[in-house]
């Protein structure tokens, strides 16, 4: 007996890859948009969770409606129906409001993520599959270029995050349309994803996916969006061994508001400051600069833009300017005055101490 379509096949090893150490009998999530990607990994996820003839998972799907296209509800209901088809349950759809900084795109993001973790919490499951590819890896990788982004932001998404998880980041988009026609399925093709050539309003990620990659691929040859995903999996490597030994260098330099205060578990993490954190009663960051004037730079800016974050600066905020301003507090210290940063923020150094804290409204 011929196998499955080879697309389909490697569709359906992924999934089962990233579903290894999930316990049987619980309850899997798939987000589904009913587009190619996602349609391709509910129909892997449904036929791994089922295989050789037992019921290893319970399988069921998240459809996030954001409302921003007009029938985006009918484009929900069509994927909902697709996922029962493959018989997942359960199944609902869930209407966000989409709104915030940081642009449509981002705040999109934002709403789909709190929508799937609000399911998750209340469905009890033990995993959530979303379906990135390998392409969207080398288009979040040429976005962050073009930015002037550092590498833990040119590294791409991580496989697993909590309960997230992505099994596809190795597979190409190619594979999933595949995958989709191979099993008779028929997915919803947003029209965003396909913009006019002079359509200046069209989303970055789409200009980048139609106009920039196969430009790439054409004058350098096939393989770009391969070779672009690899290179965010090595810099991912690199920036979790970083922020790793950022981590342990703020726990050396914070001064602690009393004997065995708790201090942040990864540099760059969002810190809370109940009592026994390190953020004392004035709510002060307290460096000191001797455990931190010979770090090198890499391990340096990480420590200090955790510190602000940590003193109560917006994380999306603190750019790179901002922290060679506080880095010079400590390695080109000659007696400056003190610093502004986002969230009123205010840094200075005295008697060998770096000390970050929010500063009173204006009067």
């Amino acid at each position: 007996m011929a196998g499955p379509h080879p697309a389909v096949a490697q569709v359906r090893g992924a999934v089962e890859a990233a579903l290894d150490d999930v316990p049987e009998g619980a309850l899997v999530l798939v987000a589904c948009s009913g587009g190619a990607d996602s349609l391709a990994l509910a129909a892997g996820a449904a036929f791994v969770a089922s295989r050789r003839g037992r019921r290893r998972w319970r399988v069921g799907a998240v459809v996030v409606d954001h409302g921003l296209q007009p029938g985006s509800d009918a484009v929900a209901a069509r994927a909902a129906a697709a996922c029962r088809g493959l018989g997942l349950d359960p199944v609902e759809v869930v209407r966000v409001d989409v709104a915030g900084a940081g642009g449509p795109e981002a705040a999109a993001r934002d709403a789909r993520y709190a929508a799937l973790d609000d399911a998750a919490t209340r469905l009890g499951a033990a995993a959530v599959l979303v379906g990135h590819t390998r392409d969207d890896e080398a288009e979040g990788l040429l976005l962050g270029l073009a930015r002037g982004s550092g590498a833990r932001s040119l590294a791409g998404m991580a496989p697993v995050r909590g309960l997230l998880r992505r099994p596809l980041l190795t597979v190409p988009r190619a594979a999933t349309v595949a995958a989709c026609a191979a099993q008779g399925l028929d997915p919803w093709h947003d029209p965003t994803n396909a913009p006019a050539e002079d359509d200046p309003t069209a989303p970055q990620r789409s200009r980048v996916r139609t106009r920039v990659l196969p430009v790439l691929e054409r004058e350098l040859g096939p393989g770009v969006a391969a070779a672009l995903a690899r290179t965010a999996a090595l810099l991912r490597e690199d920036a979790d061994a970083l922020d790793a030994l950022a981590a342990e260098l703020l726990r050396r330099a914070l001064v602690p508001a009393a004997a065995g205060a708790a201090v942040p578990a990864a540099a760059g993490a969002p810190v809370p400051t109940a009592p026994g954190s390190a953020v004392p009663a004035d709510g002060a960051v307290l460096l000191d600069v001797a455990a931190l004037e010979t770090a090198p730079a890499a391990l340096l800016g990480r420590v200090l833009r955790s510190a602000a974050v940590l003193a109560g600066a917006p994380p999306g905020a603190v750019t790179r300017e901002h922290v060679r301003a506080l880095a010079g507090l400590v390695v080109d210290w000659h007696g400056q005055g003190p610093l502004h940063l986002p969230g009123r923020v205010g840094a200075s150094r005295t008697c060998g101490r770096l000390a970050l804290r929010v500063e009173p409204p204006s009067t």
